[in-house]
């Protein structure tokens, strides 16, 4: 459940990929040709407050949520961290302290934009709409929409809920895949809208809604989070293609180069795929258990980044 093939990526996907990693070699490129003068405003406002904000998810398990302590962990966080022990390289400063602030999917592009962030650390789509107001990091997870119902539920695609209510979540792509998919089929559906995924996941529990749409692997996430692999299922086509990163300022290109330069060591020392199946397929420190194999598509994206003597490309 929730796993996603090569074969069920369009082309377009393919190539915004492709775009992501060129823009990502551009900025280092970029920063190569300044000679590194001087420091780019988040790294000198990193510097001088040593310490480096993270944005986290409190229920996007396993990129970003809560331990039982209340303590955010997550895939997208050891990413962060890791990238944040390649800012205090930049800065000259390896005691860097780290300072976890809480986003939401429908305030964590302003967090960035209004420099209440340094990273965000969730599970959040790069796409070229966003990419005009924020930098990404280099491909980190592949997903697409799908549909949450309740087990006994008939629905099997998109179609079925022709008049129904379905959930999403305020501010993400999946919000504008199901409202767009609802004009192009005049579905008639009745679009509600919560703050978090957690509370859309509970108004499908409570029954307020016959359907919630996000991203496959947080469905899978969230049904595995619950124990409720008895009571929800996933379902239907993809209806969207959705390539996450590590977000960012954007016009920064020494920062571009930090984080590009944190995945290529990660990638060269081969810790993309291990990191991967620490939270995708063993179990995860609450309990539970995704079993999501990486795709082909990922993993040939984690290979793009070794730049060991060893590596083929």
């Amino acid at each position: 459940m929730g796993q996603i093939s090569a074969r069920s990526l369009t082309s377009g996907g393919l190539l915004l990929a492709a775009s992501l990693l060129a823009t990502s070699l551009f900025a280092t490129s970029a920063f190569a040709q300044t000679g590194g003068e001087g420091l780019s405003p988040t790294l000198a406002a990193v510097k001088t407050a040593h310490t480096v904000r993270l944005g986290y998810r409190e229920s996007s398990p396993p990129f970003s949520f809560l331990d039982p302590s209340g303590r955010p962990i997550g895939y997208s966080l050891e990413l962060c961290e890791a990238i944040v022990e390649e800012i205090g390289v930049e800065v000259d400063d390896p005691s860097l302290k780290i300072d976890y602030v809480k986003v939401t999917s429908d305030d964590r592009i302003d967090a960035v934009l209004q420099n209440k962030i340094d990273l965000e650390c969730g599970s959040t789509t790069a796409n070229a709409e966003r990419g005009k107001r924020v930098a990404f990091s280099p491909l980190m997870f592949v997903a697409g929409t799908k549909l949450m119902v309740p087990k006994a539920s008939s629905v099997q695609a998109l179609a079925d809920l022709k008049g129904k209510t379905i959930v999403v979540t305020k501010g993400t792509t999946n919000e504008q895949a199901i409202q767009a998919a609802d004009k192009k089929f005049s579905l008639g559906l009745k679009i509600v809208t919560s703050p978090d995924h957690e509370q859309s996941y509970q108004m499908l529990a409570d029954g307020k809604a016959d359907a919630f749409a996000t991203d496959d692997i947080l469905l899978s996430g969230l049904i595995a989070r619950h124990k409720a692999q008895d009571k929800f299922r996933v379902t239907g086509d993809y209806l969207s293609y959705d390539p996450y990163g590590i977000m960012f300022k954007k016009g920064e290109p020494q920062l571009a180069a930090v984080v590009e330069r944190a995945f290529r060591k990660l990638g060269s020392n081969r810790d993309l795929v291990p990191l991967y199946n620490k939270w995708f397929t063993a179990r995860l420190p609450t309990g539970e258990r995704l079993n999501v194999p990486i795709s082909l598509q990922l993993e040939e994206a984690f290979k793009a980044m070794d730049d060991s003597a060893g590596a083929s490309n």
